[in-house]
């Protein structure tokens, strides 16, 4: 697959790292001449610097050649217009990221009129994650599957965690469930029977929703002081403002503290059942004064990640439950673990799992990143081109990275073993780590080049599957 990406931040850049690790063509343009070149240390991929806008440069890469664009700068008009002539010069698709939210309420309009095929909002999608994350009765959530019905949750064990200093073996309550991975000291580490627990790892879990609510009952990863009446964001850019909206839809009180005072005014015209305050969110009086000691939830989402962090952080000393900081910086991911807050959304990452997503094709229904994009879960649909069906997941040798989380075989769900198979139609759940990526592609996802001889007959690191 050919994909032109115009735009060299940091969603980009991710692009062009989680695409190339896929072997597709990537062409990444950007018109900083230094940018590139600080790229093109690191990255092997084409590099352009030219304007994206300009048509003189896309007719010179033979735009019509390419299977997608994604229009990613800083710029909404000019991602809306890059994606617009390259669809006439002969694109089969485009994908703009648009941020500005008076677009966003005409989103079908400006699709169908500008000959946009995918529009990403990362600042909605991130308060759409945030939301799902707080409305959700349990304390840690990763992603949902198949309609709903297989869920992944992630929990942090404490020191006083049951599960602290025991084998996987010896866990009790996990017949029904798989630990695909877990996440320690920053790092992702795929378990077997004998990897040990301990404190502060933070364990990924996939199966049932039934399931993994009796486990989270039975070992007080649920409580009733999780349910959420009343959250405090801080920061009334567009990711505070959608947070604000989708909650106060939801009947939840919201408080929105934002620092700039037309903004505050602005934000208090729009958001009608918000209470907004103009004040600096970093200063304890006023978080005192809003009773922070009474909230069920704290959102930093300014665009400042130290002050999202830190805020975050003293809210859980103030006996919050659920503190949550948005983080765009992906050096700050080996940290966040070690940090006693519950979740750290990157927009950059939920932004591109939609955009890989789209661009995977039809057979790939969701994608979720893991860790900064160490990992992934991949929601596919087996196809009868795929030369492992029927086979007992014991007999296909996967590599180490790649692990089946579920199968929903005519809606019912399967938690597999090893004599579990897979058949055409049936919805596949797949964890694997980011150097897996291009095994998962050949092994799930077929294209024109797919070549299945080099895992089928793979046995070196192989992870096996009990036959129980």
């Amino acid at each position: 697959m050919k994909v032109m990406i115009v735009g060299a931040g940091k969603l980009g850049v991710k692009l062009a790292e989680a695409m190339t690790v896929e072997n597709m063509d990537v062409t990444l343009v950007d018109s900083d001449a230094k940018v590139i070149e600080k790229i093109n240390e690191h990255l092997d991929v084409l590099t352009v610097v030219a304007s994206g806008i300009s048509i003189t440069m896309l007719k010179e890469m033979n735009i019509e050649e390419y299977d997608i664009i994604v229009a990613c700068t800083e710029n909404d008009e000019t991602n809306a217009v890059i994606c617009t002539f390259a669809k006439k010069l002969g694109c089969n698709q485009t994908i703009a990221r648009i941020r500005n939210p008076e677009y966003t309420e005409q989103l079908t309009f400006v699709r169908h009129e500008l000959g946009i095929d995918l529009i990403m909002n990362p600042d909605l999608a991130t308060a759409t994650s945030i939301s799902k994350y707080l409305l959700k009765n349990i304390m840690f959530y990763s992603g949902d599957f198949a309609d709903g019905r297989v869920k992944m949750i992630d929990f942090k064990c404490s020191y006083k965690s049951t599960f602290v200093g025991k084998k996987l073996f010896e866990l009790e309550d996990f017949d029904k469930l798989i630990i695909t991975a877990i996440s320690r000291e920053g790092e992702l580490i795929i378990p077997n029977g004998n990897t040990e627990i301990a404190a502060d790892d933070v364990v990924h879990i996939i199966g049932k929703e039934e399931d993994l609510l009796k486990l989270s009952k039975k070992h007080k990863l649920i409580t009733p002081d999780t349910h959420v009446d009343n959250v405090m964001i801080i920061g009334g850019g567009n990711v505070g403002y959608y947070l604000a909206k989708e909650l106060s839809k939801a009947r939840i009180g919201v408080t929105l503290i934002e620092q700039d005072r037309v903004r505050a005014l602005k934000l208090a015209e729009t958001l009608e059942h918000v209470l907004i305050i103009h004040g600096d969110g970093t200063d304890v009086n006023i978080l005192e004064e809003e009773n922070i000691d009474q909230m069920d939830a704290f959102i930093g989402s300014t665009g400042y990640d130290e002050q999202n962090l830190l805020m975050a952080l003293m809210a859980k000393q103030y006996g919050v439950k659920k503190c949550i900081a948005k983080v765009s910086r992906r050096n700050y991911t080996k940290i966040i673990d070690k940090l006693d807050i519950d979740a750290a959304l990157n927009p950059v990452n939920i932004t591109a799992s939609n955009i890989l997503k789209f661009v995977r094709g039809g057979k790939v229904l969701s994608v979720s990143l893991l860790l900064g994009g160490d990992g992934e879960v991949t929601e596919i649909i087996a196809t009868p081109d795929m030369p492992y069906l029927g086979k007992p997941l014991k007999d296909l040798h996967l590599p180490k990275g790649i692990i089946i989380g579920a199968i929903v075989h005519n809606g019912e769900v399967i938690i597999p073993k090893g004599s579990s198979v897979i058949r055409p139609n049936d919805r596949i759940v797949v964890f694997s780590l980011a150097e897996d990526t291009e095994n998962l592609k050949k092994l799930f996802i077929p294209g024109k080049r797919g070549l299945f001889s080099e895992l089928w007959n793979r046995d070196k690191g192989a992870r096996e599957y009990s036959a129980d």
